[in-house]
C-alpha cells in the first residue's frame, strides 16, 4: 500500500533522490516491462529521476555511473542520500538483510548506507545485517584485491545488463569487481575504454588492467580484467578464466581466439 501511494506521488515530481529495499531493479532501455535490461540498480543504492510516464516508469540517473534507463517507480522509494563517508558495500556474494517486518537477499556491492556495524538504513526504514561490509571510501584498490573479487564470480553466467552473482555482462562484472575495490567505472565496454591510463603494449600491462576487445569489427564490445601468467578473466558465457595475448583472447576448450585485442587501460597506480 505504502509503495502504491508512493509511486502517484513520485508521478508529479523529477529531480527527486531515490533508492531501492529491493536486491535488483532491471533497468530498461524504454518504459516498458518487455524492454531490454540495460542494467540493474542493487539495493541501497541511489539515482535522480529524469522523467516520469504515466504509466509509472521513472526515468532515472544512476549516481555510481550516471547511467540513464527506466524502472517501474513502485520499486523506488524517495530519500535523500548519505554523504559518501557513511556508504558501506556488501562483501557477500549473498547475504539477507532483516528489517522488523521481513527480510530482503542482497547481494555483492550492494550499499549498506549510514551502515554503523549493527544496521542499515535504506529508504528510511532500518536493517540488520551481519555479514561482511567494507567502507567504500576506504577501500585501497591493488591487483590482489581486485583478482581475489573476480574470482569470486567464477562460472556466474553471462546476463546482458546483469550486475549481481544471479548472472552478469562482461562491463557489469568489470564494474561490479571494480566498485567493490573502492574504484568507480562507467558502465558499459566503450565507456570503461575512455578512462584511465593507455598501456601501450602487452608487455607493459599488469595484473588489473582492463582489457577492451572487439569481434567483427572494430568497435569495442568486450572487457575483462588481466591477471597473471598471460590470463584474463571476463564475462563470455560465463565468468572464466581464459588466455590472452597481443592478439587477444583464446580460448584452449575450442582452440581459436574469441576476441581481438583493442586496448589496455589502468585504472589503479
Amino acid at each position: 500500500y505504502g509503495l502504491y501511494i508512493l509511486a502517484i506521488d513520485l508521478n508529479m515530481k523529477a529531480n527527486i533522490t531515490v533508492t531501492t529495499r529491493l536486491a535488483a531493479c532491471p533497468v530498461r532501455a524504454s518504459p516498458d516491462e518487455t524492454s531490454e535490461m540495460v542494467t540493474q540498480f542493487l539495493f541501497g543504492e541511489y539515482a535522480t529521476v529524469v522523467a516520469y510516464k504515466k504509466e509509472g516508469w521513472a526515468e532515472v540517473e544512476l549516481f555510481h555511473d550516471g547511467y540513464k534507463g527506466w524502472i517501474d517507480s513502485k520499486m523506488l522509494i524517495e530519500s535523500a542520500a548519505p554523504s559518501p563517508d557513511m556508504m558501506f558495500c556488501c562483501m557477500d556474494i549473498f547475504g539477507q538483510a532483516f528489517s522488523d517486518t521481513h527480510s530482503t537477499w542482497i547481494s555483492l556491492g550492494a550499499n549498506l548506507p549510514e551502515y554503523d556495524g549493527i544496521v542499515a538504513k535504506v529508504g528510511g526504514q532500518t536493517f540488520r545485517y551481519s555479514g561482511q561490509v567494507s567502507k567504500l571510501i576506504e577501500l585501497i584498490p591493488s591487483a590482489e584485491r581486485i583478482e581475489k573479487v573476480a574470482r569470486k564470480l567464477l562460472n556466474v553466467p553471462y546476463l546482458w545488463g546483469g550486475r549481481t552473482p544471479i548472472g552478469l555482462d562482461c562491463s557489469g562484472f568489470t564494474q561490479l569487481v571494480y566498485k567493490c575495490c573502492g574504484v568507480k567505472i562507467k558502465r558499459d565496454a566503450r565507456e570503461q575504454a575512455l578512462e584511465g591510463e593507455m598501456i601501450d603494449f602487452v608487455s607493459q600491462s599488469r595484473a588489473g588492467d582492463l582489457a577492451f576487445f572487439s569481434k567483427k569489427s572494430e568497435r569495442i564490445t568486450h572487457v575483462g580484467i588481466l591477471l597473471d601468467d598471460q590470463k584474463i578473466i571476463h564475462a563470455s558465457g560465463s565468468v572464466r578464466i581464459d588466455v590472452m595475448d597481443h592478439y587477444g583472447i583464446y580460448n584452449e576448450e575450442i582452440q581459436e581466439y574469441t576476441h581481438k585485442l583493442k586496448i589496455i587501460r589502468r585504472y589503479i597506480p
